[in-house]
């Protein structure tokens, strides 16, 4: 008899760790894999793994046990939209478990990272940046006068702007559009000052959308591209989802939908 117990002991000595069951709830376990399985997903919204944590998440583990048990002992296990329902969120669970996995076995590496970046970064050093004033006026012949009294300097660029300008925004700071891309401006606007050179004044009115423009540009320089390592999460994350849209479009176009 002795034997046998010291084999038994022995036995639940080098039992997995995973299988110990750490609660119990109507006579149902919950083992310590679930609880482990649990702070994970809390650590991974971050949660510090502390006791304390792991006190709450047993609690909340047992008292989502018994509740589940109170709805099956009604029926509502049963029932058909319950059913629908209980389908819906384990085929979404899975989705999101084969995407993880996917991305866990086929990562963005940093050599993707790396060349995405290169041709960001060429990209971007074709582009310039225009400080730009502008005076929007609605009448094509008020602002072809207006620019004659701005060339004949009878008027600053500033103060006209103030004056004149439907565009009550930059007009009170003397028509200023600050630092930008010319892609920020409408077509017409913006093929206008990437013609333009540093401290010219723009020899017609330049009709948009919005009315007639007249535009300054104080002054150009190159668009300043961020450091690799200010933009490496971001550019991860965008290749991670077009990996993800890629591999899911695969997996659509090969299923058989009739």
């Amino acid at each position: 008899m002795k034997r046998f117990a010291a084999l038994a002991l022995s036995c639940a000595l080098v039992a997995p760790v995973y299988a110990q069951t750490i609660a119990t709830v109507n006579g149902k376990a919950i083992t310590q894999q679930q609880l482990d399985g649990f702070v994970q997903l809390l650590v991974e919204q971050g949660n510090p793994d502390t006791p304390e944590l792991r006190e709450k998440a047993k609690k909340e583990l047992t008292d989502r046990l018994a509740l589940s048990q109170a709805a099956e002992k009604a029926g509502l296990d049963k029932k058909a939209d319950i059913l629908e329902t209980i389908e819906l969120s384990r085929q979404g669970i899975l989705i999101n478990a084969l995407f993880a996995d996917y991305i866990k076995k086929s990562p963005v590496s940093d050599a993707d990272i790396q060349k995405e970046y290169d041709s960001f970064k060429a990209e971007m050093g074709k582009d310039k940046e225009f400080n730009v004033r502008h005076i929007l006026v609605e009448d094509e012949q008020a602002a072809k006068d207006l620019l004659a009294k701005i060339k004949a300097k009878k008027i600053s660029f500033a103060d006209a702007a103030k004056k004149d300008s439907i565009d009550t925004g930059s007009g009170a700071q003397g028509g200023d559009l600050g630092w930008g891309s010319s892609k920020r401006y409408v077509p017409e606007f913006a093929t206008a000052i990437e013609g333009m050179k540093k401290g010219e004044l723009s020899k017609a009115p330049v009709k948009s959308q919005f009315g007639w423009h007249l535009i300054e540009v104080e002054d150009v320089r190159p668009v300043t591209v961020p450091e690799l390592s200010a933009v490496k999460d971001d550019i991860k994350n965008m290749l991670t989802q077009q990996k993800l849209s890629q591999y899911q479009q695969k997996l659509l176009d090969d299923a058989k939908v009739q």
